[in-house]
């Protein structure tokens, strides 16, 4: 009997360990197949989380099309204001064209002057001697030639009557050929006499502003001695530098605006007479040139400008 217990006791316990083993196995795998929600997962540093991030396909490059549009709400021309500076188209070298001594000064550096306008004048006692010779020179050649056509003509009358030999008329043709040739030798001298005392007075050969005067009163100028130096204002040229990019939307013909310190709140209009097919390399931009007609001549060369493309808009502004 107490044999029997025993063993019923063992069997029972036996069974109680083997569901308790059970229950065991069966909470631990539930805890693995679940994670604690009290223990977070630590966040990854910012660099490393920007790598673990997948990568974006690159977008596509924007086209030439998209790119002159954009330009074109950002305001594409108008929105440059280049600067540059009015250069003069032409500069003269003023020389005598005959040595001599100035006499007069009748301009000096900063004057403006019109074409033909006189500058200076040298001594002219020695030429004007020169004209009067040359005078006389051609009245002397006239009375000849007038002394030899009456001998031609008296002549040809005698030969008409067989009263002269043939002889004796071609040496009256032959003198009346020599006086017309002194006579027209007279002409040219004289010509060149006037000429030279002309030339005495030297004169502006462009309108523009002195820039420099070389010379006094009782100097002596050669034929290469320059007395003068002029600078043309009237039209003057406006050079600026524009971005690679606008080569295309920049073109002869166009209108531009420039405003300079000396005279505040005015507009200067202009056009484009120029466009550089270079492109400077270095800075990756090219020139472009304005003609200004600056007929008042308020515009001088070497003035600073400030530049709008604005095209007709900015034209009608300043006129």
């Amino acid at each position: 009997m107490t044999t029997k217990r025993l063993a019923l006791a063992a069997a029972t316990l036996l069974t109680m360990l083997t569901m308790l083993a059970a229950a065991c196995a069966h909470d631990t795998s539930k805890q693995a197949a679940t994670p604690s929600a009290a223990a977070p997962t630590p966040a990854l540093p910012a660099d490393v989380a920007r790598l673990a991030q997948p990568e974006k396909p690159n977008a596509p490059a924007p086209s030439a099309a998209a790119e002159t549009q954009e330009q074109s709400k950002q305001g594409g021309l108008a929105s440059l204001e280049p600067t540059g500076e009015f250069i003069s188209p032409a500069s003269s070298q003023v020389a005598p064209r005959t040595p001599g001594r100035v006499a007069t000064v009748y301009v000096d550096a900063g004057a403006r002057v019109s074409r033909g306008q006189p500058l200076l004048a040298l001594e002219t006692d020695y030429l004007k001697l020169d004209v009067q010779r040359a005078q006389a020179d051609l009245a002397r050649a006239k009375a000849g030639e007038d002394d030899a056509r009456r001998e031609w003509n008296r002549k040809k009358g005698l030969l008409a009557n067989e009263s002269i030999p043939q002889a004796t008329f071609d040496k009256a043709q032959a003198a009346l050929d020599q006086a017309q040739a002194a006579r027209q030798s007279a002409e040219t001298a004289l010509a060149l006499a006037r000429q030279k005392l002309d030339d005495a007075v030297i004169r502006s050969p462009i309108t523009g502003v002195v820039d420099q005067r070389r010379t006094n009163p009782g100097e002596r100028l050669g034929e290469a001695g320059v007395a003068f130096v002029i600078v043309q204002t009237a039209p003057l040229k406006l050079r600026f530098s524009v971005p690679e990019r606008y080569l295309a939307a920049l073109r002869t013909g166009q209108t531009i605006v420039a405003r300079v310190d000396p005279y505040p709140g005015e507009q200067f209009a202009g056009r484009i007479k120029t466009v550089g097919g270079v492109i400077d390399p270095a800075t990756r931009t090219f020139f472009a040139e304005a003609e200004f007609p600056n007929s008042d001549g308020r515009l001088r060369p070497g003035l600073f400008a400030r530049i709008e493309l604005g095209g007709e808009e900015s034209h009608a502004k300043a006129r």
